[in-house]
């Protein structure tokens, strides 16, 4: 699961039940309104129109234009949003109770195709819009945040550690692992207390916190700040590929971005 490229735009399953320890998701109506949309379908199949780059070039390429960017493109829907819930940076800090409500919190939406398209998988992530409502905010190659995301059942709530690209469940107040850099991130334990995960989150972030040199640096998010340099000649709205160590999708514009990824894909 999962691939490099992540598509970039400007601009958390199906709710909670009411036995997790989190709230519902607010909007979900407009998240299922946000991925069932024509913009998003059409972001979709630009993206998986052409080829992720291959070799190290980093030099940008065209996208051409199509008025129907999912012309020539196998059929698939896009699935429901699923919570992505990741630690809050009061949990990191320390500064924050050991406990499910303050320890995670919702941070986006994800939703994955119905199919592979062209032996590819592609996730829509989804962001809060500020007044209400959820809008786009990138499409990545492959599915792992959606699978992970899916995982969650009733009574638990699936969060991510993005630093490590390491996924858990909590349930109650313990947090299991879900895949190897979660389990290396509890040091090898199949299991722990909230109250002592806690503990190595602040031992591993404790100079990692808002305004710290990581996080002006752009680390925090796990992803590099996009380099501006090569869409500064280039004209305005024109669709870029540009290659390396991984892809990246870039309209000049500045509406959408595919960033490098600075850390490696989560795996089982």
């Amino acid at each position: 699961m999962g691939a490099t490229a992540l598509l970039c735009a400007t601009g958390p399953g199906h709710a909670a039940q009411a036995e997790d320890p989190l709230p519902n998701i607010p909007d979900y109506q407009a998240a299922l309104d946000a991925v069932k949309s024509p913009a998003v379908r059409n972001a979709v199949c630009r993206f998986l129109s052409v080829p992720l780059p291959r070799g190290g070039s980093s030099s940008p390429r065209p996208i051409p234009d199509k008025a129907d960017p999912c012309e020539g493109l196998p059929t698939f829907t896009i699935k429901d949003p699923l919570a992505v819930n990741e630690i809050t940076p009061g949990f990191a800090a320390g500064t924050a109770q050991p406990i499910p409500t303050e320890a995670v919190k919702l941070s986006r939406l994800v939703s994955s195709l119905s199919v592979t398209v062209n032996d590819r998988q592609a996730t829509v992530m989804l962001n809060p819009t500020e007044g209400g409502g959820w809008h786009l905010a990138a499409v990545r190659d492959g599915d792992s945040d959606a699978a992970f995301a899916g995982q969650a059942e009733l009574g638990s709530v699936v969060f991510a550690e993005p630093q490590i690209r390491g996924w858990y469940q909590l349930k109650v107040t313990t947090v299991t692992p879900l895949n190897d850099q979660a389990r290396q991130g509890l040091g090898g334990q199949a299991s722990m207390s909230l109250s002592d995960y806690q503990k190595l989150v602040k031992e591993r972030y404790a100079d990692k916190q808002a305004g710290s040199e990581y996080d002006t640096k752009g680390f925090s998010s796990g992803y590099d700040a996009p380099s501006t340099e090569a869409e500064q000649h280039v004209p305005p709205s024109t669709w870029l590929v540009v290659g390396g160590s991984s892809a990246v999708l870039v309209l000049a514009s500045g509406a959408f971005l595919l960033l490098h990824r600075r850390r490696r894909d989560t795996t089982d």
